[in-house]
Order: C-alpha cells, then sequence, then structure tokens
C-alpha cells in the first residue's frame, strides 16, 4: 500500500491525526508520503496543484487521505489530467465559496465529474465551522462517497481533539 497524505491550509504536524496516521502506516510497512506543502500559511493553489501533481507522478500512490483545503486542492486536480486512486479519504472540506482571504486562489470551486477514485469516503463533523452539512452531503452524493458525521468533532484537526484517530487509522488501513 502507498499513501499520499495531504495536509490543509497550515500544516498537519504533530499532533493532528495526519501525523499519527503517517505514523502508523510506517509502522504497518506501508509507504507513505506526507510532503509539506509550499508555503502552507500562505498557500497558492497553482504551487499546489503543480507540486502535488509531480508526486502522483512520481509516487503512484494507491490511497490518497485529504484534510480541510487539501480536499478543494482535490477537486481541482481532478479537472487536469491525472491517474487514478484505489480509496480516496475525503475529511473536514471546506464549503466549496469560502471566501477566506488568504486561501482565497482556491475558491470558488467545482466539483469535477470524475473524481478519479475508485473508492472515496467523505467524514465531516456536525459542528465544522467551515462547512454546513447539507453541503457535505450534497458532495458526498455528487462524488458517489459513504458519509460519515462525527459528533461534535469541530475541524477534526489537532485543536478539536483529533490527535491520534483510531476510526481513520481503521479505515485507511482495512481494518474496519
Amino acid at each position: 500500500m502507498k499513501t499520499l497524505i495531504l495536509h490543509g491550509w497550515g500544516g498537519s504536524d504533530f499532533p493532528h491525526w495526519q501525523s499519527h496516521l503517517a505514523s502508523e502506516i510506517a509502522k504497518n510497512y506501508g509507504t507513505v508520503s506526507f510532503p509539506l506543502l509550499d508555503n502552507c500559511h500562505f498557500p497558492s493553489k497553482n504551487r499546489w496543484l503543480k507540486q502535488v501533481k509531480k508526486l502522483l507522478e512520481e509516487f503512484k500512490p494507491d490511497t490518497v487521505v485529504c484534510h480541510s483545503l487539501a480536499n478543494t486542492l482535490w477537486f481541482w486536480l481532478c479537472q487536469e489530467e491525472i491517474a487514478t486512486v484505489e480509496k480516496l479519504f475525503m475529511v473536514s472540506p471546506p464549503s466549496l465559496s469560502t471566501t477566506e482571504a488568504t486561501i482565497k486562489t482556491f475558491f470558488p470551486c467545482k466539483i469535477h465529474n470524475d473524481i478519479h477514485a475508485r473508492e472515496v469516503h467523505l467524514i465531516v463533523s456536525d459542528n465544522d465551522p467551515w462547512i454546513k452539512l447539507e453541503e457535505a452531503e450534497s458532495m458526498a452524493e455528487k462524488i458517489s462517497a459513504t458519509y460519515k458525521v462525527i459528533e461534535n468533532g469541530g475541524h477534526i484537526n489537532a485543536d478539536s481533539g483529533y490527535g491520534k484517530w483510531k476510526l481513520i487509522e481503521e479505515m485507511v488501513l482495512g481494518k474496519k
């Protein structure tokens, strides 16, 4: 299994669940790439697209795990020529019409018809400040994803208590 983990705005270093996931994959003899994307606190859609497109071509992951802004980046990547992955995990995507000035190059964003993944899992929280459940549910339907709602999970990041996260580890490692 080759897994590419893509962080959102500001990165996902320890104690974020993505850093724990990278460690668990490596401990189970999986191959993982968890790159720090360019200028993560002031991201540029074009720079991130170029960087991740190159990673996809060179690393050739079976599985991609996105958090937050990385989900929007994936939607932009789907408008380009990229290989299809086996599994795509989309956790806490922001609204496709987000107006935050620092990340304005990513929005507005549309969902492309081809999500470039054979199996898609969308996980959101019922109190995420970045997206309403109605939009998340509509997004899941449009991309034919399994849809899981976490109660009171906030943005499902370290700030909302998601360091080591058993559910995502089991899902990605195929134990659930």
